[in-house]
């Protein structure tokens, strides 16, 4: 008998308890994504340094979550569990740099604030992918994986909308006054980091952890991991030791992120530049579109939480690669038009198709992954994986940049059709990866 199937079905609301913590992850991190790009573009930034200013967010992923998936793996705590200590401690510290982000007061200081942030959501983010691993059985694993994205779009479109809501309805200014960020992005920030912490303390005090099989053997086989350079030596000897799975994924990944890092970095300043006409980042016309930058990016995370339930009905249908490559070929081809709108109206469209592939790269690959990884080094592998996300947004902010400024005469929708065609480039790719449950789906 597999251990997966020693594990409980989950009902619903289980799995919504040990998954709401996203929700406030993604507010957090929608709020970063929409509002990065015009507080160093406030502060100063011009459009050929926004990409490397950027980098804080996928360097710190990259160093942060392999090892805080190392570090999950190798604890066992009687009310803590395994993942929950730092779900909870990633919380807090990310509402503390999302209180200190908006008030920077100078371009590095900001800067600064975005590697603190950055740090913490991770922190509390990479123990996420591997819970589902652990509390759940296979055939439980895209359904958890959904929960998540559901979740994470429902986030994602609040806080999107935040600084509209607050401006329209509420009557925060939204002008930058002497240079400093607009109040509503400051306001904005204060409730997300509020709303992080809720969320996740949330489900670090409605969910439990399955302890380890043979929990004494797990004490000693921690006691013999301690040691920094033992943990090193080990994190680094991991992508040797690959599942074939995962290095098939990685190249999905290459191309999918490149798609995602030009959408949030760009899309500010292209909006800015096609629909109100302004490269002015004081101007009261290049706020706006920051706001309607949220609307957007609220679109996109609405239509992925719709998608989330319908991807694994589609994947049981066909096949969870097939779903994939379709909503990757939707989205860049979405990416890619929004070089042709000049519409405030018709930039939400391109949203939609956006939404299907983001709904996608929230389920499919951490579903398909998690069937082919070790259960006893589930976070480790799951952090492992995120240098696929992070390494091809380092790439894209060393290159975007000059690409933008040297090539492209600093119109930045060029970056989105780059982006565009990366997408599709991934989706392609989707044809090349192994998936386990097409296996035995035919046995």
């Amino acid at each position: 008998m597999s251990i997966s199937t020693l594990k409980p079905r989950l009902s619903f609301w289980q799995l919504w308890n040990m998954s709401f913590g996203f929700f406030g992850i993604q507010f957090g991190f929608t709020l970063q994504n929409t509002n990065t790009s015009r507080i160093f573009s406030t502060l100063g930034a011009d459009i050929g340094s926004l990409s490397i200013l950027w980098l804080a967010a996928p360097l710190t992923g990259m160093l942060v979550q392999p090892i805080i998936g190392y570090l999950s793996d190798n604890t066992w705590h009687e009310f803590w569990g395994r993942r929950r200590p730092f779900f909870f401690a990633g919380a807090i510290l990310a509402a503390i740099s999302m209180f200190l982000l908006p008030n920077a007061s100078v371009l590095w200081l900001a800067v600064i604030f975005l590697w603190m942030m950055d740090s913490a959501i991770n922190i509390s983010m990479e123990p996420f992918r591997a819970f589902v691993g652990d509390k759940l059985a296979s055939e439980q694993h895209t359904a958890g994986f959904a929960m998540q994205t559901f979740l994470i779009g429902c986030g994602g479109v609040i806080a999107g909308l935040l600084p509209t809501i607050l401006t329209d309805y509420l009557g925060v200014s939204n002008v930058p006054v002497n240079g400093a960020i607009p109040d509503t992005v400051r306001y904005a920030f204060y409730i997300g980091g509020s709303v992080f912490a809720a969320a996740v303390t949330w489900t670090v005090f409605s969910s439990t952890e399955i302890p380890p099989a043979d929990l004494e053997k797990f004490k000693q086989e921690r006691k013999n991991n301690q040691g920094f350079v033992k943990a090193l030596v080990e994190i680094l000897s991991g992508f040797a030791k690959m599942p074939k799975t995962m290095v098939q994924l990685a190249l999905v990944q290459f191309f999918t992120w490149v798609a995602f890092f030009a959408m949030w970095v760009y899309t500010t300043p292209s909006v800015a530049a096609l629909v109100f006409h302004t490269a002015d980042a004081q101007s009261a016309g290049y706020q706006e579109g920051g706001n309607w930058v949220g609307i957007m990016f609220s679109v996109y995370g609405g239509v992925s939480a719709l998608a989330a339930f319908l991807l694994p009905v589609l994947a049981r249908i066909t096949s969870r690669k097939l779903v994939h490559m379709l909503c990757l070929l939707i989205g860049g081809v979405s990416l890619a038009s929004m070089f042709l709108i000049t519409s405030k109206m018709m930039m939400l469209l391109p949203m939609v198709g956006v939404g299907i592939a983001w709904a996608s790269v929230l389920t499919m690959p951490y579903a398909i992954l998690a069937g082919a990884l070790p259960a006893n080094k589930m976070g480790y592998y799951m952090g492992l994986f995120n240098f696929f996300v992070v390494i091809p947004q380092i790439i894209a902010g060393v290159v975007l940049g000059p690409l933008v400024k040297n090539f492209f005469s600093n119109q930045s929708v060029y970056a989105l059709v780059i982006g565009g065609v990366c997408m599709i480039v991934a989706g392609v790719l989707c044809l090349i990866v192994n998936d386990d449950a097409d296996v035995v789906s035919t046995v």
